[in-house]
């Protein structure tokens, strides 16, 4: 073979075998390390099977692979980049081979060797080209054989592997129930330890998410919309498969929410992530349920207590992610709708507020039954009363009614009175169910601008006794009639936009103090002012809702573009995470401190390339020959790098930073095992915006805005677009009433409807 052509030529003690030929890496096999050079030109193949008639290896080389020192898997795809980097390369065992042994060590259960075999199948299973002999080998059985058996660290290496398997969509579709609900127990014991916590939380969440109706492919559906899965599909579980065998172990969901205090961030992150995944994929028959269930365990409460705390930087995102999913619990209550004579609950919660009125039922001068109009509501149809708040009024209502001791005297003042000076107490709750939820923008599911943490939102029934009662205050004090209702509304909305500004930084003590302790006149000459500045017009009801609409349209729109930044690409400088100790090199300018990073079409992998300096990339992928999972990415966190030196100083495009303090652009994608995935810094404001909050956006559970520039943009829209809505009325002079009253229903049936 002519040295030219030979895919190898090993050579010992640093010399190369032939003459002229300079060595492109080195090669261990065993105790051996030779010199070699590989032409690139080659399959792996050929150069494993040169390596083994070299180094006289036994065996057919089809037994062995490459890998670096990373243990990464050399590829055709990726063989010229290792020469090219002269990366040293060791000579093992295929992945078949080491398929078939991992799982032969599996099904010996020899406890020394045990832990060092699932440690090296935690980095195994994630390559195609081994996880799918490892299943065809039967090796998915021993693993959840292991994980039955085994506890302490032995277990949590099982379970890190089981986690790593199923990022897999393929190859776990026989998981059964008996083993959802090994993993329930698992978390539901309070002795589990931290590391055996974490991938089993994250097992669990995967199992929530791998629902049917998300499969990623469309393919056939049936009749009734439930998509035809293949065979194999890993989308087969979801919430309902396993809330069943959570509902077997009642106490696991308050260990997950015990877990919220812990002080290993890593457990709170898996927590929260747990919980979001749940909170998200809720099946409609088991709703009302687990909602229900998080109620009593006081999970708002807890996350509360996380935005308060000062150690919760890599939980942001998590929390984020949260608080829209509560915007998104609060938006279902709100539409759905009351009703007593079907749902034991509604009528349970009705009676208690009639029985705490301590009232008996009396009859008008027209001998008509008068009950609930005596709490306040406007006519005797309870359910038709809490339309346009269902079950959201219903539930405040109860909550003022329980908080408040005195409710019996509350309603018999209002009863004393002449009837025209009755403060609607019922009516008011509703009208301040109404005024929180447009204050907290609670407009549509999975619709969220919030950028910042809204802990007074978390307990929304607070805060909504206490602006009750602020609106009966308001209605004694201003000497208040029926006719002034809308007038008291007013009032309450400008007093809850002053009482509830700057939520991230407020105490509880001011909220209720601006509740309970501002005068009637102070108010009225605050809002005297606003009115000056505002159009009344906007407080209507039908502006109100046709507001929402165009909310909804305008974050939607702002979605799609965010995304096509990101399938566009765009350049970023390499930084280093603040919270990781900076390498040595690093008072040097980094070799390649520029990438270039575009999402694919399928939107399920970030494509990147690093650069020594900026190029022209063309369009598609065969210019980004590395790639990061989306699904990976569990949190993107933002501010926690820093540039690398002799970078930024010389491009005038790029923001001036202190070498050692984070830049204001930069990012970080985490991955809850992996660490930093990828740490970046924007050129500027408005690509930083359309990255983090883009990315934000594509992820499974994500759907939170993290940028003021991205929830601004959503609120101007929505302005624009209502106005140019409004120019069409307001150009005819049309007078739009607060409210729409229902006409008489025709006398007879002797009408059709035109087509015209």
């Amino acid at each position: 073979m002519s040295a030219n052509r030979s895919p190898t030529a090993p050579a010992t003690n640093g010399s190369s075998s032939r003459p002229g030929l300079i060595p492109t890496n080195s090669v261990t096999a065993g105790d051996v390390t030779v010199r070699a050079r590989i032409d690139p030109t080659l399959t792996v193949a050929d150069v494993v099977k040169q390596l083994c008639v070299n180094l006289k290896i036994k065996g057919p080389p089809v037994d062995y692979a490459l890998r670096d020192e990373t243990d990464e898997l050399v590829t055709n795809d990726n063989l010229r980049k290792k020469i090219k980097t002269k990366v040293n390369l060791k000579l093992v065992n295929a992945p078949a081979r080491e398929a078939r042994e991992i799982t032969d060590k599996l099904s010996m259960r020899d406890d020394k060797t045990l832990r060092l075999t699932l440690f090296s199948l935690q980095k195994f299973i994630r390559e195609d080209d081994f996880s799918q002999h490892f299943i065809n080998n039967h090796g998915l059985a021993e693993l959840v054989d292991v994980i039955y058996d085994s506890h302490g660290n032995t277990l949590a290496y099982a379970l890190t592997a089981m986690q790593n398997l199923m990022e897999l969509e393929y190859g776990w579709a026989n998981l059964d129930d008996t083993f959802i609900f090994k993993i329930v127990q698992i978390l539901s014991s309070p002795q589990s330890l931290i590391n055996v916590c974490r991938p089993a939380t994250a097992i669990l969440k995967k199992l929530v998410e791998a629902d049917p109706l998300t499969a990623p492919s469309p393919g056939a559906s049936s009749s009734t919309g439930v998509p035809v899965l293949p065979p194999g599909s890993v989308y087969r579980y979801g919430f309902t498969v396993v809330f069943e065998q959570m509902r077997k172990q009642p106490g696991l969901l308050e260990t997950v929410v015990s877990r919220l205090n812990s002080a290993d961030t890593a457990t709170v992150q898996h927590s929260m992530m747990l919980i979001n995944s749940l909170l998200s994929h809720a099946s409609d028959s088991r709703w009302e349920e687990f909602i229900a269930e998080t109620d009593r365990l006081n999970v708002r409460k807890a996350v509360a207590r996380l935005m308060t705390s000062h150690t919760i930087d890599d939980l942001t995102s998590c929390i984020l992610d949260f608080q829209a999913n509560i915007i998104r619990v609060t938006h279902r209550k709100k539409t759905t709708p009351v009703d007593s004579l079907n749902d034991r609950s509604h009528e349970a919660a009705l009676k208690f507020i009639w029985t705490s009125s301590k009232l008996q039922e009396d009859r008008d001068d027209a001998n008509y039954i008068v009950k609930w109009r005596q709490l306040g509501f406007e006519t005797e149809d309870i359910d038709s009363e809490f339309h346009d708040v269902g079950v959201l009024g219903l539930d405040c209502l109860r909550n003022f009614v329980k908080k408040e001791p005195d409710f019996s005297k509350l309603v018999l003042e209002q009863l004393s009175r002449p009837e025209k000076r009755r403060c609607p107490l019922a009516k008011a709750s509703n009208e301040v169910v109404e005024l929180l939820s447009e204050h907290w923008a609670i407009f549509a599911p999975g619709y969220s601008t919030s950028t910042t943490f809204q802990p007074f939102f978390m307990d929304f029934a607070k805060v909504h006794s206490l602006a009750t009662h602020f609106f009966i205050r308001m209605w004694s004090e201003s000497g208040a009639a029926a006719e002034d209702f809308t007038r008291v509304v007013a009032l309450v909305r400008s007093q809850v936009k002053v009482a509830l500004r700057s939520e991230n930084v407020r105490e509880w003590h001011e909220v209720e103090h601006d509740f309970l302790e501002c005068e009637y006149r102070a108010v009225r000459e605050r809002q005297m002012k606003e009115i000056e500045m505002e159009d009344d017009l906007l407080s209507k009801v039908p502006i109100r809702n046709l507001r929402a609409k165009i909310y909804k349209e305008s974050f939607e729109f702002v979605r799609q573009q965010r995304i096509q930044c990101l399938l566009q690409g765009a350049w970023f400088v390499n930084a280093y995470p603040q919270s990781s100790p900076i390498p040595r090199e690093s008072s040097r300018r980094p070799s390649k401190p520029w990438r270039f990073m575009r999402l694919d079409n399928s939107l399920k992998h970030l494509y990147y390339v690093d650069s020594a300096m900026k190029f022209p990339v063309r369009n598609g992928l065969e210019d980004l020959p590395e790639r990061i999972e989306v699904a990976a990415i569990s949190e993107i966190s933002t501010g926690t790098c820093v540039p690398p030196p002799n970078v930024l100083r010389d491009h005038s495009d790029l923001p001036p930073t202190s070498p050692l303090a984070p830049s204001p652009l930069s990012f970080s994608l985490l991955s809850v095992h992996e660490g930093s995935l990828a740490d970046q810094i924007a050129p500027d404001q408005s690509r930083w915006a359309d990255w983090t909050d883009g990315l934000n956006m594509l992820r499974r559970d994500g759907g939170h805005v993290a940028s003021k520039e991205t929830a601004e943009f959503v609120q101007a829209l929505t302005e624009i677009g209502l106005k140019i809505k409004l120019l069409d009325l307001s150009g005819e002079k049309v007078e739009i009433p607060s409210a729409l009253a229902a006409g008489p229903p025709p006398s007879n049936t002797d009408f059709f409807f035109s087509e015209l």
